[in-house]
This record gives structure tokens, sequence and C-alpha cells, in this order.
């Protein structure tokens, strides 16, 4: 009986200790196969992976190569022209200036203080975070196109047809020709102007700018903020013909009664367009710009010559700039008839502020403002800025 029962018991035990070992084993053998089939697995992850990041490389490869043919075929002479290169370069904003037309702006920058001008950014090209930080600057370097320039569609031909002068007339010669690039002539090779201004304000997507010399409407292509201790050159030598000063200035610049209440008239229309707050400092404004004598080299030598026509008060166009051989600043005049008809009287006409603002300009070289009074530019003048808050900050 204890024989039997101890057969029986290591029969059970023997059992147990096979039955564990199947289960192990089985346990084992399935442990494995999902092992082999995550590392299957895995492996495949792997070599997806490695075909994707090659793909991607020659993709990059190839993104790299496409730009880099492209940018040598945009920087390399076209076949009709093997003289012109071209860049990517587009107007980042558009000046809207107090000088409605050429004739008026001043030849320099901060020769007229009060010239005022906000400079529109395009959002879409500039946003509005670029601007932080440029109003800590006391001025700013502008970058703009001569988009005035009456042969602009010449330069875009060959040179042998583009009719390009080397030389231009200069107003502080009297008429006396240097190399344009000797000059600030706006009629250059390449149209592109430069020019320092004083930063008012800055907000949102607009700058407040004065002591331009600017027209409403230009290209503005790039700015910088004005940097003194590597911008300012003590030691700059000029011509000598540059250092006679006064030479561009009139002797005095006097109002009429006639012009007081006609700009009182006319301030209740132009006053929500403009960048001035008051008629009194519009009328600061054209003292500051009549002080230099904005007329032509042609007008100041031959004033009755300008371009005349024999009917009596019609408006004329005076085409000459400053190189007479362009087409360029453009004043408007008008002949009056006096006392007998061999005298005749030349009455300029300034564009500010779409104002149109009449005057006169005696032997002895004083100026005498008659009136103003609205022009068709005033109707054209955007006023959807919020001129308001710049005079605010100017107060």
């Amino acid at each position: 009986m204890i024989s039997e029962a101890r057969w029986l018991a290591v029969t059970t035990i023997t059992l147990t200790t096979l039955s564990a070992a199947i289960s192990i084993s089985i346990s084992a053998y399935t442990f494995n196969r999902k092992c082999n089939a995550l590392k299957s697995k895995i492996h495949e992850l792997e070599l997806s992976l490695k075909s994707c990041s090659d793909n991607c490389a020659s993709e990059r490869q190839g993104r790299i190569g496409a730009q880099q043919m492209l940018r040598k075929q945009l920087t390399q002479p076209k076949s009709e022209n093997l003289n012109l290169t071209y860049y990517p370069m587009i107007p980042i904003g558009t000046i809207h200036s107090c000088f409605s037309t050429r004739n008026g702006t001043p030849r320099q920058p901060l020769l007229v203080p009060l010239a005022r001008a906000c400079l529109v950014f395009n959002t879409s090209r500039v946003p509005p975070a670029s601007l932080e930080g440029l109003a800590e600057y006391s001025h700013c370097w502008i970058i703009y196109v001569f988009h005035l320039n009456t042969n602009l569609e010449k330069l875009w031909k060959h040179p042998s047809q583009s009719g390009f002068k080397a030389k231009v007339r200069v107003p502080r010669l009297k008429g006396g020709k240097i190399g344009v690039f000797g000059t600030r002539s706006p009629h250059r090779p390449c149209p592109i102007g430069l020019t320092v201004a004083k930063v008012e304000a800055v907000q949102g997507n607009m700058i407040l700018l004065s002591g331009v010399d600017l027209v409403d409407g230009t290209p503005v292509l790039d700015v910088k903020p004005y940097l003194p201790y590597c911008d300012s050159i003590q030691e700059a030598a000029v011509p000598n013909w540059l250092m006679e000063d006064n030479l561009l200035s009139v002797a005095s610049v006097s109002f009429s009664e006639e012009f007081i209440s006609s700009l009182e008239s006319c301030w209740i229309t132009a006053e929500k367009k403009s960048l001035y707050a008051s008629p009194g400092e519009f009328q600061s404004l054209v003292m500051q710009v009549l002080s230099w004598d904005i007329r032509s080299l042609s007008q100041r030598n031959r004033p009755r010559d300008a371009i005349r026509k024999k009917e009596k008060g019609q408006l004329l166009c005076d085409t000459s700039d400053v190189d007479d051989e362009h087409l360029g600043e453009t004043a408007i005049v008008h002949e009056r008839e006096q006392n007998s008809l061999n005298s005749m009287e030349v009455v300029y006409h300034l564009i500010l502020e779409g104002l149109d603002v009449s005057y006169r300009i005696d032997h002895d070289g004083n100026v005498i403002v008659e009136k103003v009074s609205t022009s068709a530019v005033l109707d054209n003048k955007l006023d959807s800025y919020n001129y308001l808050t710049w005079k605010d900050k100017l107060q």
C-alpha cells in the first residue's frame, strides 16, 4: 500500500513537472515568435525610415540644385541684352508726402524741417513687427525709386539705345555739367535714390517722417537706421562749388492778405487729409519750401521764356530739369499782363498737400506768396490714414 502510494505521488509530481515544462516551452516558443515578429517589424520600419530619409535627402539636393540653377539664370545676362542682370527687388512701401508734385520737392534732405511724409508699408511683405526698435533711432536712411523719371522705359533698352547721358547740368554751376556719379541727379543708370529723414513716430505699419525730400507716391525699397558713429564722417571733403552757401536761397518770403484769407477758406477741405495741424503750420511749411529757389535752371535764367503761349492767363508747363537734356521737374507758371503789352509778370505755382500756392519772385530775389486754392490733386489725396494720431504725436 505504501509503495503504491509513493508511486502515485511520484507519478503526480512527474506529470505536474512535465506539464509545467510543456507550458513553459509553449510560452517560450510563443514569446520567441512574437519577438521575431517584432524584430521583423522593426527592421521593416527601419528600412522604410531609411528609404524616406534617402528620398528626403534626394529631394533636398534636387531643390538646392534647382535653386542654384534659378539664381544662376536670374543673375546671368539675357541673350538679348548682355549687360543686364536681375535681382528680386520689389517696393515694400509707399511714401505719402506733403509734396504733391516734383516741383518744390527739396533737392536734398533736411533742408525743409517741416516737410513731412508718412511711409506706409505693405503688410504682406513687411509685418508690423519688422518696425520694432526703429522708434529708438532719431533718423533713418531710405532707399527708394525715382519713379517719376520720364526716361525710365529707356533704361530697359540696350545701352547703345537708352540715350543715357554721362553728364548732367548742376544748379550750383549755373548750367555747368558734371559726371552723373559726381552729383545726386535722379537721372542715373539705375534710378535708385538714397535719403535720410527724421523719425517722428512709428505706429503699426507706418512711419511718420520729417525733413523729407520725397515726392508723394515714391516707392520705397528699404529702410535702415542712421548710425552717427559710422554714418557721419567729420573729415569728409566736397568740391569747392558745393561750398558756396545760399547760392539757391532767396532774399525773403512774404505773404499777401489774400493768401491768409484764401488759406483759411481752403483749410476746411484740406485739414482732414493734411499732415499739418493748422493753417499756420502749413504757412510755415510754405515759407521753408520757398526759402530756396525751387525754379529750374532755365526759369531762373529766362523767367519769361519758360514755355510761352500768347493766350493771356493760360497755365504753362516748363519741363526743364536740373539737366535740361532730360524732362524732369515740372513747374507750372502763367504770365500776367501788366501796364503795357510788353511787360509780363511770371506767376509760379507750387502744389503742397494738394493745395495750389501761387507766388512771384521779383528781380531782387524776394518771394511774394499771393494766394492758395484747392487743386485736383487734393481730391485724389488719400485720407484713409489716421493723420490725427500723427498730429497728436507732434504736439
